[in-house]
């Protein structure tokens, strides 16, 4: 049987939302905006996102964003996941893809922008607009696993560090304390570090050894 073809198909539009974390004072922090007044969910807070122009592609589209929004140039941005469900936007069929971004640690300040942007931990995000809560869930869910299955620890701090200051950052992403010493015998099993040899005086302990991820 021929299929007959439509001839008024309507496509769907393609978003791009960045999950972008960043570890401040010891915690997990990830940026969020406040949405304009022109959207289905005006003042309430979103995660950092917006409509692809239609000649730059998804990355494109995050690098733009977050420099437009919070003058932010990420330091490490990975592809995630595709949300796709029918009533995610109110306005009509709108697809997203979620990237999980890091920003650098280091203190800056945001400049201005149109919309209010602010680093809110991640144990204090409040109901977001549209499915913001599930992507930030699930990209979140990402970077645990990433942090115990990657390097992507070395880009939520400095450049050299104890192990004491590694093992933090490992437990300020999971949420949770380690072992210190199964944590140790891990991290020096899988070969990602180089040993400075150097060490820093760390309160009364003993000088610990710097190092660097390879």
């Amino acid at each position: 049987m021929k299929l007959k073809s439509k001839s008024n198909i309507v496509f769907a539009v393609v978003a791009a939302d960045a999950v972008c974390f960043r570890i401040i004072n010891e915690k997990l922090h990830v940026l969020l905006e406040k949405a304009p007044k022109y959207s289905p969910f005006p003042g309430e807070w979103a995660l950092v996102g917006g409509m692809l122009h239609p000649r730059e592609t998804a990355e494109e589209a995050v690098n733009r964003l977050l420099e437009e929004r919070a003058g932010i140039k990420s330091i490490y941005k990975e592809q995630v996941y595709t949300f796709s469900k029918i009533d995610r936007d109110p306005r009509g069929r709108v697809v997203s893809i979620a990237y999980l971004v890091v920003a650098s640690s280091n203190p800056q300040e945001l400049k201005k922008a149109d919309l209010e942007t602010e680093w809110m931990t991640v144990k204090s995000i409040p109901k977001l607009a549209y499915d913001h809560n599930e992507i930030l869930k699930n990209v979140l869910e990402k970077l645990k696993f990433n942090i115990f299955n990657t390097n992507i620890a070395k880009y939520l701090m400095r450049k050299e560090f104890t192990l004491s200051e590694l093992q933090n950052v490992y437990e300020t992403v999971l949420g949770k304390n380690i072992d210190k010493r199964n944590f140790r015998k891990k991290i020096l099993s899988q070969d990602i570090l180089k040993d400075l040899h150097k060490v820093r005086k760390e309160g009364v302990m003993r000088p610990a050894k710097i190092y660097i991820f390879k």
